[in-house]
């Protein structure tokens, strides 16, 4: 029997056939585990046991074995001759105590149950088998977030465990209208993938293109969220992500509450969920569990996505063309400060750029003990040091910390980068043309946010086109009680998220 010359081969009634097709399948590999026993309780029949040593819970094996061979007494099996011809049937009914088993006919099937952490039961004299769930791996568990920190709010984070992941969502909605539809994707990998969304609630139209995105994905391997995000966003060639990621459970179940779909991949704690819209990248789950705040934070934020966005670029564009929009005493400080520099005001920005892009990836690849201390005394030394040798001018290092100061400000990493390739081509725009050539790059990249799409739904929604009724959570954030609809933009089959709940103290003192 060759495997190979028939990928989708149904087993041999000879168990030794069976066995050796699949050793040799997997290149006999060190940590494929095969163990073949004799059942007193069925004629002497021979069972062979196979799984993938540290992908398997041990002691479910152990339950396993001991329901094949200690508990199957003969008293135990019925003295029917009929069932004695059915070993299957005998198994399954008396000797397969736990639970998730299921019969399997094809090696195909086998292979990927074996790899990912499964049991496989062959019988000899017999074209099937069993899968006996009994995957358990090591993983890190449910920690702290990491990345999307909080003052207020849930500290725990995604694991790279998909049922962890799922197991964490599901502890938040507690509904029956949470459905979840797994995919293997990826021809090597077979990398589970989840698509979880309310029913109900979430478009029908937004959940079909996510399942016909996924779907048509032919790819040797996924391994990790950023894979899936680059195979199915709409846009290719853009700055912006137009996919949400996020490792926090909390997030993920109030976009699912929205009207959102959550995309989870097996292997990694960021998850994704679409569509995505440009102000969601601004607001922090910490904005609803705090009192409302009416949006100021939000519009900090949005204040510094334009400082580290044009900071650079308009302090160029002034100093070498627009001298006569500073004041006097300003000009004549920013003059004397730049006497003796022997580069323009844009080489000047854009080697002190240049200089604190490779201080902020040297921070994040160094160990984490030297990695912030190597980070502030290098741009302290560096800035220092440059300004005493006269090849910067102490206003440029202080326009350059303010960028980098505010470009840490989103929640979102996702929309920092960006912003960080974006400086550069504005400084260009800004050394040639001035303020016009600053305005002219804010117009095209107006334009360009405004023609992106997320799954069907314009980036800009709901400013643009505008929704006043949405208004209450976006640039705002209005009070919990006055937000009683979900996302026009969305879609959702539900709009309604809540009915009157306006705090209504009594009149008078309670004593």
């Amino acid at each position: 029997m060759s495997y190979n010359a028939k990928q989708q081969a149904s087993f041999s009634s000879s168990l030794e056939e069976n066995m050796e097709v699949v050793k040799r399948e997997l290149g006999n590999s060190t940590d494929l585990v095969t163990r073949t026993v004799r059942m007193e309780a069925i004629g002497q029949i021979e069972v062979g046991i196979l799984y993938t040593e540290g992908l398997v819970d041990k002691s479910l094996i152990s339950s396993f074995m001991e329901s094949l061979m200690v508990h199957a007494h003969k008293r135990e099996i019925p003295s029917d001759e009929s069932l004695a011809d059915e070993p299957l049937s005998l198994i399954n009914d008396f000797m397969l105590t736990m639970g998730g088993v299921e019969l399997v006919d094809d090696f195909d099937e086998l292979f990927n149950a074996v790899l990912t952490g499964d049991t496989v039961l062959l019988v000899e004299g017999c074209t099937q088998g069993f899968i006996v769930n009994t995957k358990q791996w090591e993983d890190r568990g449910v920690q702290e977030t990491s990345v999307q920190t909080v003052v207020r709010g849930s500290r725990e984070a995604f694991s790279e465990s998909l049922r962890t992941n799922t197991a964490l969502v599901r502890r938040r909605i507690n509904n029956r209208h949470l459905w979840l539809e797994t995919k293997q994707i990826g021809k090597m990998t077979q990398t589970k993938v989840s698509v979880m969304y309310i029913k109900g609630v979430a478009d029908e139209n937004v959940i079909a293109e996510v399942h016909r995105r996924l779907t048509r994905i032919d790819i040797d391997g996924i391994l990790e969220s950023g894979n899936i995000e680059e195979l199915i966003q709409d846009a290719a060639f853009t700055p912006f992500p137009t996919i949400y990621n996020t490792e926090r459970p909390d997030s993920v179940a109030a976009g699912l509450l929205e009207g959102r779909v959550a995309i989870l991949v097996d292997g990694t704690p960021i998850v994704l969920l679409v569509p995505a819209i440009f102000v969601q990248f601004f607001q922090s789950p910490e904005d609803y569990y705090q009192r409302s705040d009416f949006g100021l934070l939000r519009m900090l934020r949005l204040l510094s996505f334009f400082i580290a966005l044009l900071g650079p670029s308009i302090y160029v564009a002034i100093t070498t063309f627009h001298q006569e929009m500073l004041q006097t005493n300003l000009l004549m400080s920013i003059a004397a400060q730049r006497e003796g520099v022997p580069f323009p005001a844009a080489v000047e920005a854009l080697l002190m750029e240049l200089t604190f892009e490779l201080l902020r990836e040297a921070g994040v690849r160094m160990p984490r003990a030297v990695g912030s201390a190597i980070s502030i005394v290098g741009a302290l030394v560096l800035g220092e040091a440059a300004v005493q040798a006269g090849l910067v001018s102490p206003a440029t290092v202080i326009v350059v910390s303010i960028t980098a100061i505010t470009s840490f400000v989103f929640p979102s990493f996702s929309m920092s980068i960006p912003i960080r390739m974006l400086r550069f081509g504005l400084i260009a725009l800004a050394a040639s043309f001035g303020l016009i050539g600053v305005f002219v790059g804010l117009i095209a990249l107006c334009l360009h946010l405004c023609t992106l799409r997320s799954f069907g739904v314009p980036y800009m929604s709901p400013l643009a086109p505008l929704n006043l009724a949405d208004q209450r959570d976006t640039l705002l954030r209005l009070p919990i009680w006055m937000m009683h609809t979900r996302p026009y933009f969305l879609r959702p089959k539900n709009g309604i998220r809540e009915h009157d709940n306006k705090p209504n103290p009594p009149r008078e003192s309670v004593h």
